[in-house]
């Protein structure tokens, strides 16, 4: 019981502390806006092994941090392939493609009110079809390497673009617009100098989706056929040995590499949307 009651003190030591850091002005910069979240992080992570210690849960069930941390350490190589095969070939390839086909066909749409009427729709319809049935078939079609997980990912990151690009598109004013036309700039012209800078904000909302969801499509589309390495291959095979602690190292590797490249995103917004007001804080 002594690991349950350091594992209450801790959680009520650090609630104390981050009440206090919310009240002071430390929060208001840009490393004490870091801190508070660093230290509930922490508290998890904390907690986390002291309840796994106090209530001796098995590892096949729960392995505590620092078994976890433990095998990161001792299988670099394994991880970093995995990385590469799941992040880097599959989920970075086809969120770019993805992406980028995204924000032209939403140019098309708002170009054409037929495509407006008849493809957002059928967009709308496809984005709600399941993952875990496009995938199979699309590694049918792509084969087991990286190539079926990237379709996935342009599948699944596709549609969230294009309707926050459409959405976009449409958020300048009349008055802005008419400006334009006073000026006899043409469609082309009016998109680049000021249709497309209204909508980044749109756009980047839906491209911060899309990096979430890019390495989830990735990790999902390896169960159901893929190399001998990769994150979703691993997980899946490690799951059937009881490997559990290496399933919770892919997890982490996941989660951190999801979180640096939505922060990535998020960083490239803040220079290109700087004049918005979000921004300014």
């Amino acid at each position: 019981m002594s690991w349950l009651v350091f594992a209450a003190l801790f959680w009520i030591g650090a609630l104390a502390l981050n009440i206090w850091l919310s009240r002071s002005r430390l929060v208001k910069s840009r490393g004490g806006r870091l801190l508070v979240p660093a230290i509930f992080g922490i508290t998890i992570l904390v907690v986390w092994e002291a309840v796994v210690r106090g209530l001796e849960v098995p590892g096949v069930i729960l392995p505590p941090p620092s078994a976890i941390g433990a095998r990161i350490a001792t299988s670099l190589p394994v991880l970093w392939v995995d990385f590469l095969q799941t992040f880097v070939k599959g989920a970075l390839s086809g969120y770019l493609i993805g992406c980028a086909a995204a924000v032209l066909v939403a140019v098309a749409i708002d170009r054409s009110p037929f495509l407006q009427r008849g493809l957002l729709p059928v967009g709308n319809f496809v984005a709600a079809l399941p993952i875990v049935g496009i995938a199979p078939i699309l590694v049918m079609w792509f084969g087991f390497d990286w190539h079926s997980k990237a379709a996935v990912v342009v599948v699944m990151v596709f549609f969230p673009v294009l309707v926050n690009t459409v959405a976009g598109l449409a958020a300048s004013e009349p008055m802005q617009r008419d400006l334009m036309a006073t000026y006899s700039a043409n469609y082309w012209q009016t998109l680049v100098k000021l249709r497309l800078p209204a909508a980044m904000p749109f756009i980047f909302n839906g491209l911060k989706i899309a990096s979430t969801l890019a390495l989830i499509g990735a990790i999902v589309a390896e169960f159901f056929g893929s190399p001998i390495r990769g994150m979703g291959f691993r997980i899946s095979t490690e799951v059937g040995r009881l490997g559990l602690d290496m399933v919770w190292a892919e997890i982490a590797v996941a989660a951190l590499a999801g979180s640096a490249f939505y922060g990535v995103i998020a960083l490239i917004e803040r220079g290109v949307t700087f004049w918005h007001p979000s921004q300014r804080t």
